[in-house]
């Protein structure tokens, strides 16, 4: 009741994006048709959506299987037994509202999602801190993490600048992109003089969760980031995990729904080019037949998005230059790792890590994923990934995997007796690059021709959103702009604006 009174006092609560209106018909005529390009998060949930809706949809994606960075693959064992690896971690976070809309299709209750009990920060230099014990109400929290956390002490505040320090909770969309946008989240983190262990532990373990690198990170995005995960939301940094590996929890469900929606649903079919037609648009795959929709709805990385703009035709010109200038942030690197024996027992299933050259979080999927935990009962051994969000440029799948095994044996040092049977690694280029500057030019869901629609965790949308939930929400948006003349698909999201804005 108590925390009931105080989110009501505090405006904690989700808010509404859209609303849908009830005298809306719940179909489009049946003459809608749409081209989704790209089968991540972003384009699986448009398809949902429209399909729904009646909206005849077919989905094209480059990859083998339907996921993105969520996607996950069967790879064979040297022991001939198969098991799914996937692109890396992912927190299912319990502010994701429309993303866990979308996730309720298959599932009503969730009951695919595992809460997960703790996720320290480690360091070789300082003891580890766990803030998934927080209060999750706003400012409730930040108070329990002046109260609790050894990296930031009360008498530290003295020496923290006051004026920088307040913008983590004046947040407001536009005046704090306005003024920060240009300035790098280290010149920020600068400009707070927080204690050297505050911002290492704090800060640089969060900002390195976005694959960005402080000195090309925009210090307004960070700020939306902190304000989204911490100070905007009353479910604070509490988070879930799949039971099982993201193919078989979420993509081998969600495909099936696709299927029984009608959707056409084609994998492994790359698109080179885009052209307007008369009626619309034409998708031309580099292999199979063309596909010719009403909309369109562009749900594909920026690397792919530009070389997929570049050689279409009918694309607005500035929607082209926008294009232009979207990046990609750093290489970030995987590396999993099926080994003779476990680590030790109380290590926990997730941690992230602070100031090692490579090593940003360690993952001990058999005591996460069912397969895994499977694998590692029959043989004895453990199932541990391990994760660089913003790696080196030029760094190798196998250097990254060797750096980052070395660097484990330093903060796990029984790590360095175990016989690693097996290793898959990779290197990832395709996570968004948000530079200081770059919001003012950065596409919306909108491009200026009604029928052409954009969606992905690089959008730019008109309040704070990050990673799964930025990409469902997007989609979802794309989507209602297609449904002009039927019931929109509502979006809900955080708190807009700090407890400070004015």
């Amino acid at each position: 009741m108590l925390d009931r009174t105080l989110r009501g006092l505090l405006g904690m609560h989700p808010r509404a994006v859209v609303t849908p209106r009830a005298d809306r018909p719940w179909r489009v005529p049946t003459a809608t048709s749409a081209v989704v390009v790209g089968g991540g998060i972003a384009g699986v949930s448009a398809a949902l959506v429209l399909a729904e809706r009646g909206v005849r949809v077919t989905l094209l994606e480059g990859a083998g299987q339907l996921g993105g960075r969520l996607a996950a693959w069967p790879v064979t064992l040297p022991d001939g037994t198969v098991q799914q690896v996937e692109h890396g971690f992912h927190g299912f976070f319990r502010q994701y509202y429309t993303w866990r809309s979308v996730l309720r299709r298959i599932d009503p209750e969730l009951g695919f999602l595992r809460p997960l009990p703790g996720y320290p920060v480690i360091s070789r230099a300082w003891p580890a801190e766990d803030f998934a014990s927080l209060p999750g109400l706003p400012p409730v929290n930040l108070l329990a993490l002046l109260a609790r956390s050894p990296s930031l002490r009360l008498r530290d505040l003295r020496r923290v600048d006051r004026r920088a320090a307040a913008t983590l909770l004046e947040f407001d969309r536009t005046r704090t992109y306005a003024q920060l946008d240009g300035v790098t989240a280290a010149e920020l983190l600068d400009r707070l003089g927080m204690p050297d262990r505050a911002r290492a532990m704090l800060f640089e373990v969060f900002g390195h969760s976005f694959f960005n690198r402080e000195e090309s990170f925009s210090a307004a995005e960070l700020l939306a980031q902190f304000h989204f995960y911490f100070l905007g939301n009353p479910e604070g940094l509490g988070m879930d995990v799949t039971a099982d590996d993201h193919g078989s929890s979420v993509w081998a469900p969600l495909g099936g729904l696709l299927a029984r929606l009608g959707v056409d649903v084609r994998t492994g079919t790359a698109v080179d080019r885009l052209d307007r037609t008369a009626a619309g648009w034409r998708a031309v795959p580099s292999g199979g037949s063309t596909v010719d929709a009403g909309h369109a709805v562009l749900a594909v990385d920026p690397d792919a998005l530009r070389r997929l703009a570049a050689a279409s035709d009918g694309l607005p010109a500035p929607l082209l230059t926008r294009i232009a200038g979207l990046t990609v942030s750093a290489p970030y690197a995987v590396a999993r790792f099926w080994t003779d024996r476990p680590v030790q027992a109380d290590r926990p299933a997730f941690s992230g890590v602070s100031r090692e050259p490579t090593l940003d979080s360690i993952t001990v999927y058999s005591r996460l994923e069912d397969g895994a935990r499977q694998w590692a009962g029959r043989t004895g051994g453990e199932v541990v990934e391990l994760h660089a969000y913003a790696a080196d440029d030029g760094l190798t799948a196998t250097g990254a995997a060797g750096r980052m095994w070395t660097e484990l044996g330093g903060l796990w040092p029984e790590a360095a007796g175990l016989r690693v049977l097996h290793r898959e690694t990779r290197v990832g280029h395709d996570a968004p690059g948000f530079p200081p500057g770059s919001d003012g030019s950065r596409p919306g869901v909108r491009t200026g021709d009604p029928t052409l629609l954009l969606a992905g965790d690089w959008v730019r949308l008109p309040f704070a959103s990050a990673l799964m939930e930025r990409a469902a929400t997007t989609g979802v948006l794309a989507a209602n702009d297609v449904l002009t003349r039927a019931r929109a698909e509502p979006v809900t999201t955080v708190r807009p604006r700090g407890l400070l804005a004015r």
